[in-house]
């Protein structure tokens, strides 16, 4: 099907995507109220190890990246809207198990292993709907606007995040953490009725590829955008514990910092991946990155950490639009969503590793560790798509 067909069986695209996005804002909600609650609920309340802490927060991001590749094909075979309304559901039941690990009366052990449920169904859901909203935008927009899909999503997604951890401390230090649980409940299902009258986009025919071939194929991108998204999760997992540790206030704010640095990169330029291409915007957004991890490294108080994290909140905000922009050129349509799936699986990966891998590591050298190791990933991401550049460039040449 053409990009004319697409767009004629959507007469307002933009007013369509615009409410997909907001359902995205609303969905990530329910991974920004509990971020920097999930440190203190369990290293506070349930007095278990930062090791814990690091599993509770990455076990989320496991579940994700072990659904993208599923949640592709389904967005490709059954289609995009099914996946990710399917998806809001899951966000929501995840709710559930914030209850029972806030009011059950059983042991610990019971409570923290009820918490990693609701982490895993969280997972899960946002695989299908994050995999599901972008492949439903492809359609509506059209491919040559992929880069302003992928960036107004990401508006919504650290938008959200940024939102959501000061808003989710006071949730928390208000009514305790079954209020989290009943804000993950309602939010996805507000985004579920608000999906429910936006049309369906058609489902491509085409052979359909394994998905190791599928994952050959942007191997390179999905690497460089892993390294970047050490950065992020190190923040997330543990500007809260690095600031208590530091006798600094408003620990909350670091996160706010970076997702409002985020969206503010995403709103003024978030047009540049389709303008210039994606490899030059994302060599300056890791050096942007490199730096403001470096700068949380050595912060001698909370300023100049606040100021580190809003330029790695800047550097990381176009990198997902830039690599993906390459990513949706060289994915044929009928296997765009397994492509954008395997691609942001990539970043799950980072976000499932780092924190267990980086809570050891503060458990022995200190909290500030994590940011120089965040740092050198930032750097290792961008030799990486030099050569992603490198190889894309001759393989234009050769054909």
């Amino acid at each position: 099907m053409s990009h004319s067909e697409e767009v004629e069986a959507h007469p307002y695209p933009e007013r369509s995507f615009f409410w997909l996005a907001t359902s995205i804002f609303l969905c990530y909600l329910t991974v920004g109220l509990p971020l920097p609650v999930i440190a203190l609920f369990v290293h506070e309340q349930l007095g278990l190890s930062n090791t814990m802490v690091g599993l509770a927060v990455g076990i989320q991001f496991l579940a994700t990246v072990s659904t993208r590749g599923y949640a592709g094909r389904a967005a490709d075979t059954k289609g995009a809207k099914r996946t990710a309304l399917w998806g809001m559901f899951s966000c929501g039941l995840a709710g559930c198990f914030y209850l029972g690990a806030a009011l059950l009366p059983v042991p610990i052990w019971a409570r923290f292993v009820i918490l990693l449920l609701g982490r895993l169904s969280l997972g899960y859901g946002e695989s299908q709907f994050l995999t599901g909203i972008l492949a439903w935008g492809f359609g509506i927009m059209g491919p040559e606007r992929s880069g302003t899909v992928m960036s107004w999503s990401g508006v919504a997604v650290y938008g959200a995040l940024a939102a959501g951890a000061p808003i989710g401390l006071v949730l928390f230090n208000q009514w305790g953490f079954a209020a989290l649980g009943v804000s993950t409940m309602l939010l996805p299902l507000i985004a579920l009725c608000l999906n429910i009258w936006i049309r369906p986009i058609p489902i491509h025919c085409g052979h359909r590829v394994p998905f190791h071939s599928v994952v050959r194929l942007i191997v390179l991108p999905g690497m460089a955008l892993s390294l970047q998204g050490v950065g992020f999760a190190v923040i997330g997992a543990f500007s809260s514990l690095y600031f208590l540790a530091n006798n600094w206030g408003n620990a909350g704010l670091a996160l706010s910092f970076f997702g409002g640095a985020f969206v503010t990169v995403r709103i003024l330029f978030g047009n540049l991946p389709d303008r210039m291409g994606g490899f030059q915007v994302s060599l300056i957004s890791f050096a942007i990155e490199c730096f403001g991890l470096t700068l949380l490294w050595i912060a001698p108080h909370a300023l100049v950490a606040w100021i580190g994290a809003a330029l790695t909140g800047a550097g990381c905000s176009l990198i997902f639009p830039s690599l993906g922009v390459e990513v949706v050129r060289i994915a044929p349509p009928h296997i765009r969503g397994t492509a954008i799936g395997g691609f942001a699986a990539f970043q799950d990966i980072a976000y499932g590793l780092t924190g267990p891998l980086t809570g050891a590591l503060a458990s022995y050298a200190g909290f500030a560790s994590v940011y120089l190791v965040a740092a050198l990933c930032a750097l290792a991401g961008f030799g990486t798509t030099l050569l992603f550049r490198h190889r894309a460039s001759a393989t234009t040449h050769v054909a």
